[in-house]
């Protein structure tokens, strides 16, 4: 996820409701997915294979990585041999089986799961490049859990070669300038993406994972993103799907960051492709927007988005968190039983908004900041303010 300034909220048309018939999101077909579901509703499982000290401090300092900005700057600090032990531990027990039996039982159906490139270790230049290793027997761990609960899997490439964007721990690289803007990091890229399109299709571990999402929030102002990199991209991959020989109704769906995003709009190169859905982050708390309750209810009740053309758009990141200035204000202390009314109301406001679209995946499930549960859907649950049943947003929002 990003900590800056999102750009202006659309005010397009809201995106039409998708249905199971048609190609839509889930694209391929599963096995044993169950496909009465109309709508994507998920977690991400952030700072599993990307961690984010901010949302993991617990973690990063039990790790050793101390002060460390990013995992490339803790395998720095640890040594290969001493990260990849560290991250071992990580990777067992951050996220487990039962983690995935508790999100069967809260309601929800997909988790988006945030990989770095360096999941494919082909990628990496070990000479000048320091990042944990070891990965991906986790990874297919993880979506075997998945494929044998019915639980849809979104695969995002959180975290390009040489960065997508600076300062960003979501990254794996706290690098001080983007440098992923050039071909030969397109093309590490397109490696990435081919290796995990052919695990996908031929690991049954991946029974349920039906999208893969290209690049995560890039930085703007970039004009190649668009007409080489997210061009080429789904053009390697459904390359790779032929020298498979998957048919079309077995491909798997290819998202894009949307054009709201502010970097470009796929749509310019990718019209009338198939299998293609959009990802949408809505974080009001950068939003330009009054930082009030009622505000950020009467925005969540009449958001609309996608400009008609992008479709299906799935709000792939947004919380339950506030304007950093006010957060601490004890009209918004998480812990007041009054305030977990109105977050409740919020979270519902902002439910039924987005299954305007294709739906919603809350970021994130697990994480390490006490008794603020504004970035974690589980703890929300658990403290009573979302309630298991997603179904219950329409009776709760009071739009």
């Amino acid at each position: 996820m990003r900590l800056s300034l999102l750009s202006l909220l659309s005010l397009a048309t809201a995106a039409l409701a998708w249905l199971p018939q048609d190609r839509g999101l889930f694209g391929r077909y599963i096995k044993r997915f169950n496909s009465s579901y109309t709508k994507i509703r998920g977690v991400n499982l952030g700072s599993l294979f990307i961690i984010e000290p901010w949302m993991a401090s617990q973690e990063w300092t039990a790790m050793g990585c101390g002060d460390s900005k990013s995992e490339f700057d803790c395998v720095m600090k640890l040594g290969q041999d001493g990260a990849n032990a560290a991250f071992k531990k990580h990777w067992e027990t951050y996220i487990t089986e039962q983690d995935l039996d508790t999100i069967k039982a809260y309601g929800l159906n997909t988790i988006r799961v945030p990989v770095g490139y360096w999941m494919v270790e082909e990628t990496v230049y070990r000479d000048s490049e320091h990042l944990p290793q070891g990965a991906l027997p986790y990874l297919d761990r993880l979506v075997g859990w998945a494929a044998a609960r019915n639980i849809y899997v979104i695969i995002d490439l959180h975290g390009a070669p040489g960065a997508q964007e600076p300062n960003q721990p979501f990254t794996g690289q706290f690098a001080p300038e983007a440098t992923f803007f050039n071909t030969y990091q397109y093309n590490r890229a397109y490696t990435f993406l081919q290796v995990m399109t052919q695990r996908i299709h031929t690991n049954p571990a991946y029974d349920t994972t039906g999208m893969i999402e290209v690049l995560n929030e890039p930085q703007r102002n970039h004009g190649s993103l668009i007409s080489e990199f997210y061009a080429t991209a789904y053009s390697k991959i459904r390359e790779t799907e032929s020298g498979l020989g998957i048919s079309q109704d077995q491909q798997l769906t290819i998202q894009f960051m949307d054009a709201a995003w502010g970097a470009g709009n796929p749509n310019d190169v990718l019209s009338g492709k198939s299998g293609i859905a959009y990802d949408d982050h809505r974080y009001l708390k950068w939003a330009p927007i009054v930082h009030s309750k009622t505000s950020y209810i009467s925005t969540s009740c009449s958001d609309s988005f996608s400009n008609g053309e992008n479709v299906p758009v799935i709000v792939g990141e947004w919380s339950l968190s506030v304007d950093t200035a006010i957060e601490k204000n004890p009209e918004f202390d998480p812990s007041n039983e009054a305030n977990k009314v109105w977050y409740r109301q919020w979270w519902a406001a902002q439910v039924q908004s987005y299954e305007k679209g294709a739906g919603w995946v809350f970021w994130s499930w697990n994480t390490q900041l006490g008794g603020d549960w504004r970035w974690s859907y589980k703890a929300a649950v658990d403290a009573g303010v979302v309630p298991m049943n997603p179904d219950e947003a329409r009776g709760l929002a009071g739009c």
